[in-house]
């Protein structure tokens, strides 16, 4: 069909075209929001397109996304694909000015693309997921074609055989407003919805109560504690503890009806475990244990890397119980696939696990349950491994393989099989380009090497000496450890400060550059300051 609006000009048309895209875009989007609070918020299209493009995007550009947007990176991704909807929305606008079925059609082909983002992602699971995109995609279609009409529709006063006259102004701002309101109206009762959608998962987080630990962590010396301004505290705040995943939305998983289940090979007594067998000791005994997590995607200095105490139980207590043997008494399986509600999968080596260090399955951390964020109810921490081959979180199936049967989700995107944490070491004070005055400048950082330790720091300035930094007490071979240098700075001007470490077997931080794929980020940490 064909569509004539002889009163206006073609600049006017195609304006008022990509408006009534923009509105229909905004409907799909808002009933969409509406649906999915009946469905689940990660079937919203914003959401499942969004977590494919993730699924898709190649390793080089997750990390220059990380680099350059931080932890922002995800809102990032969802700004970009409202920005891309927008403008295809106002295109078939234009579209549909001319051609309105064609219009609509267009608007329809993209309530499909959601549609199968949302089902074919890991963590779908049915085709309901498909029903927010479809929904908003058909009241968007309607509402483009109803819009466009309204652009031939003539005063009311007028004949529908009078020749010329003007278009009805009235009845289109008329309409427009409506659908806005409608619009705003849905979004905002679906955003509600959603955001109350997870209530009994946040009931349940509320009624934990954790339980003393068997064996509680080692007394920390006071030495170890280091307090000087810009320094990292030895245990990171939760509210500060880095997040690095691909969640769009944070899963909230209620632990009443929480349930891990433990399969594969070389598992003779497969197992489903409650939360309450974790809190009550069913599962094995509870302890707790400081240990530091990195994350892969640190670049040397970054910030992805942090230290917290942790309560749970011991990974290779359980996988005992179940009959689980390492490779290297005959077990069968070398790796362990653990996998979230959300579809992700990460493998560790089962000899890594059950080696004799803490690996376990966290229910708290720094003295309370989980946050959301962190993994609530239960995740995996394995000291001495970077996080994407060890750090679970939400964590609700584990199954024993091997390295050669299954590559798990960030080792099909370029990463590593097995990744032990690198020797790193990091100055956080003072701050690149920081103009402290002549005397003495506090030089302070920290250095990991988690499950070998640090035994060493030295700092060096320009192109001088290495010098020994002040270590911190240890607290474990599994923390990262705080230390201090008291620099001279006698000159003015540009000078540069480099740091190293050495690890608990006596061998030092590589100066050797190397980037963060596939196996984590080597290298010396500098900064450039100006002594005033």
């Amino acid at each position: 069909m064909r569509s004539v609006t002889k009163n206006l000009s073609e600049r006017s048309r195609t304006v008022l075209g990509a408006l009534c895209g923009l509105l229909a875009g905004y409907a799909a989007l808002a009933v969409a929001e509406l649906v999915s609070a009946a469905v689940r918020p990660e079937a919203g299209p914003v959401v499942a397109v969004g977590a494919t493009a993730i699924d898709r995007t190649p390793a080089t550009l997750k990390e220059w996304a990380i680099r350059h947007f931080g932890t922002d990176d995800k809102l990032v991704l969802q700004l970009g694909i409202l920005a891309v909807l927008a403008v295809l929305a106002m295109f078939l606008g234009v579209l549909a000015v001319r051609f309105r079925r064609a219009g609509a059609a267009g608007v329809l082909v993209f309530g499909v693309v959601g549609a199968l983002a949302a089902t074919g992602r890991p963590d779908s699971r049915s085709a309901v997921d498909a029903l927010p995109s479809v929904f908003g995609a058909v009241v968007a279609a309607v509402l483009l074609y109803w819009l466009v009409a309204r652009l031939s529709a003539r005063r009311p006063e007028q004949s529908a055989d009078a020749g010329g006259g003007s278009w009805d102004r009235r009845g289109f701002v008329s309409a427009a407003v409506a659908a806005a309101a409608a619009s705003t109206g849905a979004g905002l009762l679906g955003r509600a919805l959603n955001s109350s959608s997870g209530r009994g998962a946040v009931t349940s987080r509320s009624a934990v109560v954790l339980p003393r630990p068997a064996s509680p962590a080692a007394p920390v010396p006071t030495s170890a504690f280091l307090q000087l301004p810009g320094l990292s505290p030895l245990f990171t705040p939760n509210s500060d503890f880095y997040r690095v995943d691909t969640a769009l939305v944070v899963p909230k998983v209620d632990a009443t009806t929480w349930r891990l289940k433990i399969h594969g090979e070389g598992v003779a007594r497969p197992r489903t475990i409650t939360f309450d067998d974790l809190l009550q000791g069913r599962a094995g005994e509870l302890i707790e244990r400081d240990i530091t997590l990195a994350c892969v995607s640190n670049e040397v200095g970054g910030p992805y890397v942090g230290n917290a105490r942790w309560i749970g139980v011991r990974l290779a207590d359980l996988l005992k119980s179940c009959g689980v043997r390492p490779p290297s008494q005959g077990g069968p399986a070398d790796q362990l696939v653990a996998r979230s509600v959300d579809g992700m999968t990460i493998g560790s080596p089962v000899e890594a696990v059950l080696d004799g260090r803490d690996a376990l399955l966290a229910v708290g951390m720094n003295g309370q349950p989980l946050p959301f964020a962190h993994g609530f109810p239960v995740r995996m921490v394995v000291p001495g491994l970077y996080g994407y081959v060890s750090a679970c979180k939400w964590i609700e199936d584990i199954e024993l393989t091997t390295f050669a049967a299954y590559d798990a989700y960030w080792v099909k995107r370029s990463w590593a099989q097995q990744a032990p944490v690198k020797t790193q070491s990091r100055i956080d004070t003072p701050k690149p380009f920081a103009r402290p005055k002549r005397g003495t400048v506090m030089v302070a950082g920290v250095a990991w090497a988690q499950h070998r330790g640090i035994s060493r720091v030295e700092v060096r300035v320009d192109d001088g000496p290495w010098q020994q930094a002040e270590l911190a007490a240890g607290d474990t071979v599994d923390t990262w450890r705080l230390w201090s240098f008291a620099w001279q700075a006698t000159s003015t001007g540009s000078h540069t400060l480099t740091v190293r470490a050495t690890d608990g077997t006596g061998t030092p931080q590589t100066e050797q550059r190397t980037p963060t794929v596939p196996n984590g980020a080597t290298g010396w940490h500098s900064v450039v300051v100006s002594v005033d």
